[in-house]
């Protein structure tokens, strides 16, 4: 039997957990992208596993046949940096991520160390994009489907 994975869906409250982050920087930097992902998605957020943001749905599966389930878009709060999902998969964006400002990506995420740091209408325009580029992934990349997408 397959283990869980750490990150499905739950039904906990977003809001509870960032008022739980801490420190208070890091808890209002959180409410801040809330804010700010609620807005650029136009979706009410979802806690994935115990510690991600998630906006929207979608299924996945690789041309390996490992297959799973991720929010569209969504963020992290976490102690080391913002850690934001969705907006730079597979080396996408570099033209937004040459203007956003301060920054470090990692294999699927973007890193950024607060939110000072980062243009935020930039960042919008990525979660936009990101939300956006999950409707035409599996054309411009065809080693993964997307179905199911919300």
């Amino acid at each position: 039997m397959a283990d869980e994975p750490k990150t499905s869906p739950s039904d906990a409250s977003v809001v509870e957990f960032l008022h739980a982050v801490e420190p208070a920087s890091r808890r209002a930097q959180g409410l801040e992208l809330l804010s700010i992902f609620r807005s650029e998605t136009g979706a009410e957020p979802r806690l994935w596993g115990p510690s991600i943001v998630g906006f929207g749905h979608l299924r996945y599966t690789y041309a390996t046949g490992h297959s799973g389930e991720m929010a569209r878009v969504g963020f992290s709060p976490r102690k080391a940096a913002l850690t934001l999902y969705g907006l730079t998969l597979y080396g996408s964006n570099a033209d937004l991520l040459e203007q956003l400002g301060k920054h470090r990506v990692g294999k699927g995420c973007l890193y950024v160390n607060k939110l000072d740091d980062v243009d935020l209408d930039v960042l919008r325009q990525l979660i936009r994009r990101g939300w956006a580029d999950a409707d035409t992934f599996s054309e411009t990349h065809p080693q993964v489907r997307i179905g199911q997408i919300d």
